[in-house]
Parts: structure tokens; sequence; C-alpha cells
């Protein structure tokens, strides 16, 4: 089960967080509230969600992807995983609970 955890410090943003409390994303900070929550019910209303994910290594070989909207433009970032199977795992968790 995905949790959705909302922030309100300087900016407003979000994180997906699996059942144990581990967070699988963090998003970009927004400049209002409406911003992050009219991003939010657009990634849910996307028909195609997989295509919203883009795959990474980094430069320490660790594994991670990104969430972009339907623009094209990067909305946030998930942790690093030490396996491709691990950072398909957190995509699939997600995936399943938007």
């Amino acid at each position: 089960m995905l949790k959705i955890e909302i922030y309100h410090k300087d900016n407003p943003y979000f994180e997906f967080k699996n059942k144990k409390g581990d967070t699988l994303f963090k998003s970009i900070s927004f400049n209002t509230e409406e911003e992050m929550t009219a991003t939010l019910r657009s990634i849910n209303n996307t028909t195609n969600k997989i295509k919203l994910f883009e795959r990474n290594t980094n430069h320490k070989g660790l594994f991670l992807f990104c969430l972009k909207n339907e623009k094209g433009q990067i909305i946030g970032t998930s942790d690093q995983y030490n396996s491709e199977a691990g950072m398909e795992n957190g995509i699939k968790n997600i995936l399943n609970n938007l």
C-alpha cells in the first residue's frame, strides 16, 4: 500500500512511502499547494502511467527513477536502489497504487 505524505515547509512537496514508511519518491518543491494538487491529479488521470517513469543509473552504479508529468518535466526522483530489480519494484509499487 502506498502512502502519500504532503509537506508544507517553504514550498509544498509530496512523498510516496511504502507501508513500512520508507520513502520511494520525493517530488520537487511546488510554488503553491494548488500546483502540487494539480500535478497529483494529472498523474492519477494519466492512462499510460508507465510512460511517466524514466529509469537511470547514477555515477556510483545505483539505480533510480524520475517521474515526469505529461509535458516531460521532472516532478521528482526516487531513492537510490542497489539493484535494478529493487528500482522496478519501487516503480511497480507506485503504479499499483496510483
